[in-house]
């Protein structure tokens, strides 16, 4: 797709399109992995927020616009990579989405955690997710819900995590399961 783009002559048709592009790259990444996704989403706001700003001097520059374009390009890239890096870690890729979230947890709320336990609680908040996605309703079912929240507060507990006692850490873990369990339901 990117090399068809390539052939287009038009910077800004290409620019839209491949912005276009980019945007559904993240949302289906977002499906996932939750916390990357509003990473990348917000990388691509501020790319687009600085090429919406840029002087009117440079509004049909063309090496503005080729700049632009490769600035999409090289973030598309990197939230390939990005999508990717669970290999790294010795995971897959629904596991590497709960890692995401309790890393960046620990540096939101200014704690450490050892990252081989970081990279062992996200299997295991994964296979506690995975228990009760088993249930096609869960979403219409409070109980089950409850049941999620319960599971996983112990099983964070049990591992120490976090060190801190803030609810907003059990509320961003809650938020990225019913994220994984919502798509991974729907796409089954």
């Amino acid at each position: 797709y990117l090399a068809k783009l390539e052939k287009i002559k038009l910077p800004n048709t290409k620019i839209k399109l491949l912005q276009k592009l980019l945007a559904k790259a993240i949302e289906e990444f977002k499906k996932i992995n939750r916390a990357q996704g509003i990473n990348f989403s917000k990388k691509m706001q501020r790319l687009v927020e600085k090429y919406n700003e840029r002087k009117e001097s440079d509004v049909l520059r063309s090496e503005v616009l080729d700049d632009f374009t490769e600035e999409i390009i090289d973030l598309y890239h990197a939230m390939k990579k990005e999508r990717n890096s669970f290999n790294e870690l010795g995971i897959d890729f629904e596991e590497k989405a709960f890692y995401d979230i309790l890393k960046s947890l620990t540096v939101k709320y200014d704690f450490s955690y050892p990252e081989e336990k970081l990279i062992h609680l996200a299997k295991e908040v994964k296979s506690v997710v995975d228990d009760k996605a088993k249930y096609t309703d869960w979403s219409k079912r409070s109980d089950i819900k409850a049941e999620l929240k319960v599971d996983l507060i112990i099983l964070l507990a049990e591992n120490d995590y976090p060190p801190v006692d803030r609810d907003e850490v059990y509320k961003e873990i809650f938020e990225q399961a019913e994220n994984f369990k919502k798509y991974r339901a729907s796409s089954r």
